[in-house]
């Protein structure tokens, strides 16, 4: 018989300690009708949040900013969980990497910061298609957030992989989630299907049962459709807004229990060609204080803003399309790089005379990286590389087909086809219903005639002898994610005419730009610069060294007219230098490679490429092109790098 082994302390101690942590039967999150408050195990409790996106983070850099979140005074990070970015084809499902979700659960649970969850199935957040997958419009006639048997089948085969998963999370069940919001906004939507909402409240309780409190958020003129009996009602607004009528119109539909604001703005999103939006400290914190007197749990939107990496950000409908910037700073209380900003200290500042602050200093701001000007190469055109884009050949049509009819979701799509007769005065080129979703850009025997696009630009003057090659690169800008919400369809909507002649038999090429960026672009020998600046889609590219350990920096593209940026095969996003106010390119230092290894950059330039095709790398980004001039600076130090895991 083998001899008994001697107890250990940690064995003696493991029973008491197991007796003096909270167990998870004990814990719970509840409303207080009686009282209009919260009750976290039972004790009166406030949640002062602010929301983060772990999609628009690169993963190594999500417990910095949760750490600095907790450091603010914050007892809560809410966040959206976008379908789309998890769902890329009808059931394959994406966890992985800076997809991981659990991941940054268990973050949030290291950073002791409590969990509001969105997800969906609709988010809004400014990201493509409000989060909703693209394949969704394979179906054309599809009816979204609506009761639509299509709709309702996917996100109920979505919800059922995400929500058990979801589960073990819960407070009650011993995890960090308080609470869950069930669709977003919903009141702003024209449907107003009240069935839709049921269905999705039933599934919601189905899959995670009734301990969880769910809740809806609309702004003071969605409440009437976008509440529902059985779920908490919360209110969203910002600084501007008239506090006192908006929470006495929440009363209507809430009569007791705490007040709300799901989304109090701390600042504004961007659009390109519009101003950067900003909302100034006393108006943020006077807001802030009010609320907080008033007894109000408040969540911060945003309190880190992030970058819409990619081609993830989406776009508004406002009397005409508005795309978003790539940065996502949102004037919030952490920039875009994940420094600490003076609203930040100013809002840490009010929440210490509602409730007990960490000890501590916050994180000074990270090392930033100064490097240039570097000069780009010219690679060659996009149609020289059209075999590569389009491996598996293009598809043919009488018609051009959209983005969708053929699977493709981001990025670009070339239409070519061939002229019929010879055209030898300047004629017109145009596309009817404003069917250019969202920007194409016209090449005649492979030179650049110029552009057209959605609400702005609707013809072109083309010559071309019989024969010639009409392609039409269409650029998809990022789908609607909020405003009319129809079906955002991208490519030709309808046949282009040139003169009075409808343009048929169209070959279109799904291009697959990531894919040569990563594979092909790395083995190739860089080619010397042309002699002229070529116009059109054309690839740029050079390689360089970082002679010490780096940091974050700013990619600021002087001259430069409108394209895609990728730094070591990453996907940065847009650029758009000539519409602005976005002048440069969040980069975080940990997609750069250290200590004299060589970096690659490539540009796709759609429109015109500069005289001298130089690029910068910045100490501080250039958000406001009124802000705009020309920096030439010298290299400095900076920190240790950090693993990055894919974006």
């Amino acid at each position: 018989m083998a001899p008994k082994k001697p107890l250990c302390l940690p064995s003696l101690l493991l029973p008491l300690l197991t007796l003096l942590l909270p167990q998870a039967d004990t814990r719970s999150f509840v409303v207080d009708r009686d009282h209009n408050r919260f009750l976290l195990d039972g004790a009166p409790f406030r949640y002062v949040s602010g929301s983060l996106h772990y999609f628009r983070v690169p993963r190594v850099l999500w417990a910095d900013r949760l750490f600095k979140m907790r450091m603010s005074g914050l007892n809560v990070v809410q966040f959206y969980v976008p379908w789309n970015y998890h769902e890329p084809e009808p059931g394959v499902y994406n966890f992985n990497g800076s997809r991981d979700l659990f991941a940054f659960l268990q973050e949030a649970t290291l950073a002791n910061l409590l969990v509001i969850l969105r997800p969906g199935p609709y988010i809004c957040a400014e990201w493509e298609m409000g989060g909703l997958p693209a394949w969704l419009l394979r179906k054309p006639k599809i009816h979204l957030r609506t009761s639509d048997p299509d709709f309702l089948a996917a996100v109920d085969s979505w919800f059922k992989v995400l929500l058990p998963r979801i589960y073990p999370w819960l407070y009650h069940n011993g995890g960090n989630i308080i609470s869950i919001q069930v669709e977003n906004e919903y009141g702003s939507y024209r449907a107003c299907d009240v069935s839709y909402m049921r269905h999705l409240a039933g599934l919601f309780r189905s899959l995670l049962g009734d301990k969880i409190l769910l809740f809806t958020t609309d702004g003071p003129e969605g409440l009437k459709c976008g509440s529902l009996q059985g779920l908490y009602t919360t209110v969203d607004f910002g600084p501007a807004d008239n506090m006192t009528k908006i929470f006495g119109l929440l009363r209507k539909y809430e009569p007791r229990g705490p007040l709300v604001n799901s989304e109090y703005y701390t600042g504004w999103l961007d659009y390109w060609g519009q101003n950067h939006s900003t909302r100034s400290i006393p108006a943020v914190t006077k807001g802030l204080e009010k609320m907080l007197k008033l007894g109000a749990s408040v969540n911060m939107y945003m309190f880190h803003g992030g970058t819409n990496f990619g081609y993830w950000n989406g776009a508004d409908e406002k009397g005409r399309f508005l795309p978003i910037t790539t940065s996502y700073d949102y004037d919030a209380p952490i920039s875009e790089a994940g420094d600490p900003t003076p609203k930040l200290f100013a809002i840490r500042n009010v929440i210490s005379k509602f409730q007990e602050v960490p000890l501590g200093p916050l994180p000074p701001p990270s090392p930033k990286m100064t490097l240039g000007p570097l000069t780009l190469h010219l690679d060659g055109n996009l149609l020289d590389f059209l075999d590569f884009l389009c491996p598996q050949g293009p598809i043919h049509s009488v018609l051009p087909m959209t983005f969708e009819a053929v699977n493709q979701v981001h990025g670009y799509m070339l239409y070519r086809t061939y002229l019929t007769d010879t055209v030898s005065e300047p004629t017109q080129l145009w596309v009817p219903n404003n069917g250019v979703h969202d920007r194409a850009y016209v090449m005649v025997d492979g030179v650049f005639q110029g552009v057209l696009e959605r609400n702005m630009k609707h013809n072109l003057f083309l010559m071309g002898k019989i024969g010639a090659t009409l392609d039409v690169l269409l650029e998809n800008m990022g789908r609607l994610s909020f405003g009319s919400n129809s079906s955002d369809f991208k490519g030709l909507l309808q046949p282009p005419i040139l003169g009075q002649t409808v343009l048929t038999q169209w070959l279109m090429f799904p291009l697959k730009v990531d894919n040569l960026v990563k594979e092909w672009f790395p083995i190739q020998p860089l080619k010397s610069s042309h002699p002229q600046a070529p116009s059109g889609p054309t690839f740029y590219s050079t390689t360089f060294p970082i002679l010490n350990s780096g940091g974050d920096t700013f990619l600021f593209l002087p001259g430069w007219t409108k394209g895609q940026v990728w730094i070591n095969g990453f996907n940065l996003g847009r650029y758009w230098t000539k519409r602005g106010p976005q002048q440069t390119l969040y980069v975080p230092r940990p997609l750069l490679f250290p200590r004299g290894a060589h970096n690659r950059i490539t540009l796709l330039e759609l429109e015109n490429v500069p005289p001298q095709p130089q690029i910068q790398f910045l100490d501080r980004p250039i958000l406001n092109s009124t802000k705009h001039r020309t920096y030439i600076y010298s290299l400095s130090s900076a920190s240790e790098p950090m693993e990055l895991s894919g974006h």
